[in-house]
């Protein structure tokens, strides 16, 4: 029976990508120069940590990481910016968390999307996945488009479409 399941991944070569495109475009920009600003990434923990001089340089880092993360086609709902620390210099420091997978509230939400467009489908909860399942694959197709159209606040990727 044909099948896809709905995830939310991060290709954490193509965000340590963006991370890296924003910390050449720090090196190079006149407002940046001989400012104490860096940007790491902690691949392991999935963790963004940027720490600056003030509030204003701090808002163009976050805008600089989420327009590098569009350009490589990541999308910018999977970083989640925490509270801005200030750190023992007089700086800032601020930590943006890359969310993966789909919350088990988010997953009931699509399987109710997925319930009242009244297709000839299933969907069902699989650990941080949905999986769909129905006879025809123009159903599928169909389910993919709801669920795309709908306004959730996670970004879907679509594997496994068999």
């Amino acid at each position: 029976m044909p099948s896809f399941d709905a995830v939310n991944e991060i290709d954490l070569q193509e965000a340590d990508n963006a991370v890296n495109n924003t910390e050449k475009e720090i090196r190079s920009r006149y407002d940046f120069r001989d400012s104490k600003t860096e940007i790491t990434f902690n691949r392991k923990d999935k963790v963004v940590t940027f720490t600056t001089e003030d509030s204003m340089k701090l808002k163009a880092v976050r805008e600089m990481l989420v327009s590098n993360f569009v350009k490589r086609k990541l999308d910018p709902k999977s970083v989640e910016f925490q509270e801005a620390e200030g750190t023992s210099h007089g700086g800032l420091r601020q930590k943006a968390v890359l969310k993966e997978g789909i919350d088990r509230e988010t997953a009931k939400k699509m399987i109710k999307i997925v319930k009242d467009t009244k297709l000839k489908v299933q969907a069902s909860i699989h650990d941080d996945k949905v999986r769909v399942t129905g006879k025809k694959i123009d159903d599928l197709q169909q389910a993919m488009a709801e669920l795309r159209s709908s306004a959730l606040d996670v970004p879907l990727q679509f594997v496994n479409f068999k």
